[in-house]
């Protein structure tokens, strides 16, 4: 039984780097690496690149706020900055294994806060269903609004749908079922555990108080006004990147919304920060809006890597400061 327990925790682990790399390997294996040197030090606008890092943590910090928000109805107070670290820590610590952030920042505001751990992760699962519905409503907007742009452009290039879905190579299509497939496994994992916690009455109820806290958050304006900061500020995290290349500077602010869409349903894939599927969906995308293979390949390694380092240097920042932090309410 502790062996089978263990292959299991190392399957979590190894699996979603595992699939991260072979996609990453599939789809740099013919790069030319003095490319990318090229593009680093002389081609890529690195005043965008930086003009674009700090909506990132805006992002991770209006997280933190309206996390603090959701739990005060339960009688909660966590201090706002214990928040926002738990929150850059749980986005650095999901590099390492996928979605363990999700509990471990709720471990950091019982520990330093005293507040109930049950009921925490409620409130994370309240903010994934408000983030979700965001998602899905920007989501049929986006692909409505764009429908005339990608008739123009198969008329255009006199592609149709179907030749370009058969552009795809059979490992192209591999990928995109290896993801599937992911998610899928991904989803009846955690209906499992959740089938573990069924089992205790308390748990359920303390995940009910904080799915409910959203209903009775003290505003309900500036509750909203979070979650759509949150998501302009992600947006803005990635669309001030497409200055940063010629290839993309072009394109719009639409083009980059469907390449943002497409690239949030792809980090569904529990790989570390999304690798490997992320890439492969907004390059396609790009592909989709005449970016040249090479090019769009790419922008999705470097602005991948350097948000990611981002993500890295966030989470150490929140380690030492939580280490000078002092305990809360116990």
């Amino acid at each position: 039984m502790k062996m089978q327990r263990l292959i299991i925790k190392l399957a979590k682990v190894a699996l979603p780097l595992v699939l991260a790399v072979a996609i990453l390997w599939w789809m740099y294996r013919g790069l030319q690496w003095e490319q990318l040197r090229c593009v680093l030090t002389g081609e890529m606008s690195w005043t965008w690149m930086l003009l674009s890092m700090p909506f990132g943590i805006l992002a991770q910090v209006l997280r933190g706020a309206r996390w603090q928000q959701v739990m005060r109805p339960m009688g909660e107070r966590p201090r706002l900055h214990t928040c926002v670290n738990a929150v850059f820590l749980s986005y650095a610590s999901s590099l390492v294994v996928p979605r363990v952030g999700e509990v471990l920042r709720c471990g950091v505001l019982r520990q330093y806060e005293g507040t109930n751990f049950g009921r925490s992760v409620g409130t994370v699962v309240t903010e994934r269903v408000v983030d979700m519905a965001m998602v899905a409503l920007l989501s049929l907007l986006v692909f409505l609004s764009q429908i005339p742009v990608f008739v123009t452009f198969f008329r255009s290039t006199g592609v149709s749908l179907g030749g370009f879905l058969s552009s795809f190579s059979p490992a192209g299509w591999a990928v995109t079922a290896a993801c599937v497939l992911f998610v899928a496994l991904a989803a009846w994992l955690v209906m499992r555990r959740m089938g573990v916690f069924s089992r205790t009455r308390a748990v359920l109820a303390d995940l009910r108080d904080g799915l409910l806290s959203v209903r009775q958050v003290d505003s309900p304006t500036l509750f909203l006004l979070y979650s759509l900061g949150i998501w302009v500020s992600y947006f803005l995290h990635f669309y001030l990147t497409f200055f940063c290349f010629a290839s993309t500077s072009g394109l719009g602010m639409m083009a980059a919304l469907v390449a943002f869409v497409v690239g949030t349903f792809a980090v569904l894939v529990p790989t570390p920060n999304g690798a490997g599927p992320w890439h492969f969906a907004v390059k396609s995308v790009l592909v989709l809006y005449a970016v040249p293979q090479t090019d769009a390949a790419l922008f999705v390694l470097i602005v991948h890597t350097l948000q990611t380092i981002l993500v890295v240097l966030l989470g150490l920042y929140a380690l030492l400061a939580l280490a000078f932090t002092r305990y809360g309410r116990r």
